[in-house]
């Protein structure tokens, strides 16, 4: 029979020395999922979350205390979210890493939270209500000289290939001149009706990092509409016959390729977020679904904010292209004066 002594006190097993006396990044639990209810305007909201928690450990612990990263996810869902008047990931992703850390004695912690959840938008032309779901993302590295913190948002939408569409176009122009029309004619029937082309469901993905000394509001919302704006159409999950063709003639009058939908987003983000400090982490992502190829394609691009800006003004390649990790493990954030 196993002492007494032993079972009202068990041994800390993980606090003891490794057999082999080396490091590790990351350490922690993946695939936490908690359903996370908000109060809004008087009614209950309910956000499905994912979670991801991360400690550095030591060469001298054998490992990480895992319980603990549930009790605490438990403890700060309750404590901070519960009640409040609106959902911000970072900042859930912030309270739980700091309390990782201090709970876990790491030098770093990392927390990764992914949220869905819904939104209700009127349709184009009939107004009727839809909703549509989004993904929200937050995360927070603690460290001892502060926490970092990234929001993020991924948005679906729809993109018209321009490639596909200056074919059409110029086989649609011929037949028309030898049908008799002139230039001036062609144009104008091509101002008033949109060429085809083949189209693409279209995934954005933004994040926005916020240093150690960052004061600025970011909100989802904004982020939202940056995303779905930089893609040729919004999507509606319910629509009636006249918001179909007003999605439809809205995207072919836009046509973009996945590369255009990055540089829309960045953009969105320079003009539309100019409080953003120089030292704010950028990272623009779509990928687009193809419809007459069985591949996907995607664009990205990253950066510092101040990186970003240099490149737009002066037009010139910008050598340094900061990645997420990169920014999310170094040791600070240094703000340059604006």
């Amino acid at each position: 029979m196993q002492p007494v002594s032993s079972v009202v006190n068990p041994p800390d097993v993980q606090a003891r020395k490794p057999s082999i006396h080396l490091s590790l990044s990351r350490v922690g639990v993946t695939n936490v999922e908690k359903v996370i209810r908000i109060s809004r305007d008087g009614h209950e909201q309910l956000y499905w979350a994912n979670l991801e928690c991360f400690v550095d450990l030591g060469p001298a612990q054998k490992g990480a205390h895992m319980s603990r990263f549930e009790e605490t996810v438990n403890e700060v869902i309750g404590e901070v979210i519960l009640g409040s008047s609106a959902f911000r990931a970072e900042e859930l992703a912030q309270r739980i890493a700091e309390l990782v850390r201090e709970r876990q004695d790491a030098r770093r912690a990392e927390v990764t939270i992914a949220a869905r959840y819904p939104e209700h938008k009127p349709a184009p032309v009939s107004g009727i209500q839809t909703q549509e779901l989004y993904t929200l993302f937050g995360t927070a590295v603690a460290t001892a000289s502060g926490t970092r913190r990234l929001i993020g948002v991924a948005a679906q939408g729809m993109t018209a290939c321009p490639c596909a569409q200056e074919l059409v176009a110029g086989a649609a122009r011929e037949r028309l001149s030898a049908d008799g029309f002139d230039d001036a004619q062609i144009e104008k029937i091509f101002d008033d009706v949109p060429v085809a082309t083949h189209n693409q469901r279209g995934l954005g993905t933004l994040h926005i990092g916020c240093p150690e000394d960052c004061e600025s509001d970011i909100d989802a919302a904004t982020l939202l509409r940056i995303v779905e704006e930089s893609m040729s159409s919004e999507i509606y999950e319910m629509m009636k016959r006249t918001d179909e063709a007003a999605v439809v003639e809205k995207a072919h009058r836009r046509p973009r390729f996945v590369e255009d939908c990055v540089r829309e987003m960045v953009k969105g983000v320079v003009e539309g977020l100019p409080d953003l400090a120089p030292g704010t982490f950028v990272s623009a992502r779509q990928e687009n679904l193809e419809t007459i190829h069985q591949h996907n394609v995607v664009a990205e691009r990253f950066g510092l904010l101040s990186e970003l800006t240099h490149e737009l003004g002066a037009g010139e390649y910008s050598e340094r292209h900061t990645s997420m990790r990169e920014w999310l493990e170094a040791p600070s954030v240094q703000t340059p004066a604006r």
